[in-house]
């Protein structure tokens, strides 16, 4: 008889235990499915939707047969944003958090070369990253493969969307010809294919139903016409409230022409795109992650990767002309055992696009006209919480807990209405619920962390 828990797979006492602490029950279609293959060690070729439980299936994997007494490289993960890298990263730590002495590196354009120079020539157990970086760092001989187990691409469909291929097969040249290789892709064109059949040595290819549970998601498509596309999108917000809300675009420059206008009505709107820094970027993310603004405007590139739990709505403000990336888009909202809402804009010109949807998702659009929708007094959208940035993160060794007792210690300020805490190199990001947002800002402004003055200011 099969089952679905973790504990009948073969992995070690300790990252059962770690699995169980983390909350991981059964396990999802892609986990079950892809693990018992991956233990075994045999290539995979994958299709999962994103929020499938597929970081974890590899993380796992790597984990598994990992040595962490033997001091070289021998998992790399390859991801097409520096986003997904980070949260790739991020459950790959909290995953090892029981393995001591587990050495996990983030490689990624847009940072110095100099600090990653430095925590290669400590011979990272797993590295992550994206293509350009880590081509960088082969061409320099900082970064050495030479000893490689298991090979991941993640995302790779996104990743040769994003002209990544040449990179690809640069780094897989310098690769040891046996390994385990494991190919993640949301669609599955027929570059990916041949992608596959040029790495990989009989895969096991695994699909995983792409389509979403209708009862779980709304879907409303909104016949719109021209020029009405942003005064529909405000209507979208009147009508159905939503607390936090997911706006895709199709274009970067449209992504912060329309979080400029939307913040000009009054409502808290933040644009992530790739013209942002990494700064920007990770305030973009923190705010988005913790509740502190309404909606976030986004590119599909931009939102590969996002860890943004909860999220009420999608919104497609321009309709994609592939079905497929169409069904990932609305498969942000209603996960786990959450409902969602799904409402997407488009115009006569377009009811090709619909078309194709309805044939990808064998049913049926709920088409509906703007003039359903009502209009409310006074209306106003706010995020319930705010984000204070601390100038120190853990290069000056802070940690939440020190943040967290620097505003609860010898103040008023109920600890039940501090929300999220990030830390970075530099820099620290706590949410505060709006209503002692001034308050808080006041404690950490006038106080002390760990016996030391940190300048603090409120995100906008």
């Amino acid at each position: 008889m099969t089952t679905n828990t973790f504990s009948s797979l073969p992995l070690s006492s300790e990252l059962l235990k770690n699995i169980e602490s983390l909350d991981y029950r059964a396990m999802t279609p892609i986990q079950a499915q892809s693990l018992p293959h991956i233990l075994k060690g045999k290539d995979i070729l994958a299709q999962a939707k994103t929020g499938s439980g597929k970081t974890a299936t590899f993380a796992i994997g790597i984990l598994h047969k990992f040595e962490p007494q033997t001091y070289q490289t021998q998992a790399l993960v390859m991801c097409p944003t520096r986003e997904l890298a980070d949260q790739v990263s991020k459950n790959l730590r909290l995953l090892a958090r029981t393995i001591p002495n587990t050495n996990i590196l983030t490689l990624c354009g847009g940072k110095p070369l100099g600090p990653q120079l430095a925590s290669l020539e400590r011979n990272p157990h797993i590295v992550v990253g994206t293509p350009g970086r880590l081509l960088k760092h082969l061409q320099k001989d900082s970064l050495k493969l030479n000893a490689l187990k298991i090979l991941v691409l993640d995302e790779a469909d996104r990743m040769l969307d994003l002209g990544f291929l040449e990179d690809i097969k640069k780094i897989i040249e310098q690769t040891p010809r046996q390994k385990q290789t494991l190919l993640f892709s949301a669609t599955y064109p027929d570059e990916i294919k041949n992608i596959s059949h040029s790495i990989q040595k009989d895969p096991v290819d695994i699909r995983v139903e792409s389509l979403h549970d209708d009862t779980k998601i709304k879907q409303v498509f909104y016949e719109i016409q021209k020029g009405e596309r942003t005064k529909t999108l405000t209507a979208l917000l009147e009508h159905y409230r939503p607390e936090s809300s997911l706006v895709f675009c199709n274009r970067k420059q449209q992504c912060q022409e329309l979080a400029n206008d939307l913040w000009q009505q009054g409502f808290h709107a933040l644009a992530l795109h790739g013209d942002l820094d990494q700064k920007q970027r990770d305030q973009v993310l923190v705010q988005a992650a913790n509740k502190s603004t309404s909606i976030l405007v986004a590119t599909d590139v931009a939102a590969r990767g996002l860890d943004i739990k909860d999220l009420d709505a999608v919104i497609i403000f321009e309709i994609s002309p592939d079905p497929e990336v169409h069904i990932h888009r609305i498969g942000r909202t209603g996960r786990a055992d959450n409902t969602g809402l799904a409402l997407s804009l488009f115009m006569p010109s377009e009811i090709r696009k619909i078309t194709a949807i309805e044939d990808y998702q064998n049913s049926p659009a709920n088409i509906e006209k703007p003039s359903v929708l009502k209009k409310r007094e006074n209306f106003k959208l706010s995020p319930p919480m705010v984000t204070l940035c601390i100038n120190g993160g853990r290069k000056e060794k802070v940690r939440a807990g020190d943040i967290l007792g620097a505003l609860t210690a010898n103040t008023s300020l109920p600890g039940k209405q501090i929300g999220k805490i990030d830390i970075f190199d530099r820099l620290s990001y706590v949410a505060i619920e709006r209503s002692i947002a001034k308050q808080a800002l006041g404690i950490l402004s006038e106080g002390k962390i760990k016996g030391r003055k940190h300048r603090a200011h409120k995100l906008r």
